[in-house]
């Protein structure tokens, strides 16, 4: 069992990409004063994806010793739109859309968090309560240069792209939000370094002793740029089983040792071995802890089996949705639509020109084809979905 150093040294090391003050946080830790532990997530999504819970992670742990977690949804901020790393100016969403988003983040955060010793807040609660004249308070405490300097709004400056004022506003906001909740320490991504900076001035400028601040290393997505839910190269907490282990085994290669870091519980000395060991058992060992984390063992284990079929075997899947059609003939892209394998006729279509259609194991080219319906037809999209027909 590790002891509290032990714990905190982990804390303080495992995954962290920057922390600010190291030694003001050390000395709040070892205090035994209970610290309010500030995270905030915007709903821009309905999922959660795994590159986001490496913050969830890092917050159950300051909340296994024992300090208070305040979890901040941005129901407020995710109409403006963080900016961090954005290459260009991203859309607003609306209220229905956020609302829809965030339905689920409860029951998703619930998988990592405890969420009766979390302190849920939305900052619409503060944020929309703001007049003019107190907004205005704050921008004067900073300047254009400031917010245009930062490292994806200078590119946008030099490139001619537009920047649209509300985002510069959206620093000032995520601070003020560590001003409602008076957050003694704030966890973010790497990304968020500047906002989280924001957040320390925005505290002095009202009295309050500056948070510390720890941010977390970026998890590449499935394509190798950071995981996004703008980019979809994203693994989510809550992909059933078999998708999960299947996107996991699907990566590159190179970032094996990442994942594990970052997504796992395994202890890092251990990870070093990983490192040498055949690419492929690496994989399967992080998907199955990866599903093992957000179900269990033996549902990992069921998707290790489920995939081993599929793509080493060769085989059909164990469990195939049976599609029954009465028509003789149907048209390729109908037939993929009728399915349910296409959300639309124009994805299939895309689809069948990427020789992502299987017939009865053949690759499909033709995406005008008449094809001859019968029983026991098997159709696939991709690598992981199935019909057959009855």
């Amino acid at each position: 069992m590790k002891n509290t150093q032990e714990k905190i040294k982990e804390i303080l090391e495992r995954g962290v990409e920057q922390i600010i003050d190291k030694n003001s946080l050390i000395k709040r830790l070892k205090s035994g004063r209970k610290l309010r532990i500030k995270h905030g997530i915007d709903p821009t999504g309905p999922k959660i994806h795994i590159g986001r819970a490496i913050q969830f992670r890092k917050l159950k742990s300051f909340q296994d010793l024992g300090h208070q977690i305040v979890l901040i949804i941005g129901d407020f901020t995710a109409e403006i739109g963080d900016a961090s790393d954005k290459q260009s100016m991203r859309k607003s969403l609306s209220e229905k859309e956020i609302k829809e988003n965030m339905k689920d983040y409860k029951k998703q955060i619930g998988k990592i968090l405890d969420l009766k010793k979390t302190e849920i807040r939305h900052n619409s609660q503060w944020l929309s309560k703001l007049t003019a004249k107190e907004l205005l308070s704050l921008t004067v405490n900073f300047t254009a240069q400031q917010m245009i300097q930062r490292r994806n709004f200078k590119e946008r400056w030099e490139q001619g792209k537009p920047i649209g004022l509300h985002e510069l506003t959206y620093p000032l906001f995520q601070g003020y939000d560590s001003v409602a909740v008076k957050a003694d320490v704030e966890i973010g991504g790497a990304d968020q370094l500047f906002n989280l900076k924001v957040g320390r001035e925005i505290q002095k400028i009202f009295g309050q002793s500056e948070q510390d601040l720890l941010t977390s290393k970026m998890l590449p997505g499935l394509d190798g740029r950071k995981m996004s839910t703008s980019w979809q190269n994203m693994v989510t907490i809550v992909d059933n089983p078999d998708e999960m282990y299947g996107k996991i085994m699907s990566m590159k290669d190179e970032f094996i040792a990442d994942y594990f870091e970052l997504c796992t519980d395994i202890p890092l000395p251990e990870i070093k071995n990983i490192k040498k060991a055949n690419p492929r058992e690496a994989k399967a060992r992080l998907a199955r802890e990866i599903v093992a984390t957000y179900y269990n063992k033996n549902t990992a284990l069921k998707a290790e089996k489920e995939f081993n079929m599929i793509f080493k075997e060769r085989r059909l899947p164990g469990s195939v949705p049976a599609v029954k059609i009465s028509q003789r003939m149907m048209n390729i892209l109908e037939l993929l639509f009728k399915t349910k394998l296409v959300s639309s006729k124009a994805k299939a279509k895309r689809l069948i020109l990427q020789k992502g259609v299987r017939i009865d194991n053949e690759i499909q080219t033709d995406w005008r084809k008449q094809v001859k319906i019968k029983k026991g037809l098997v159709v696939q999209v991709g690598k992981r979905k199935f019909a057959k027909l009855v």
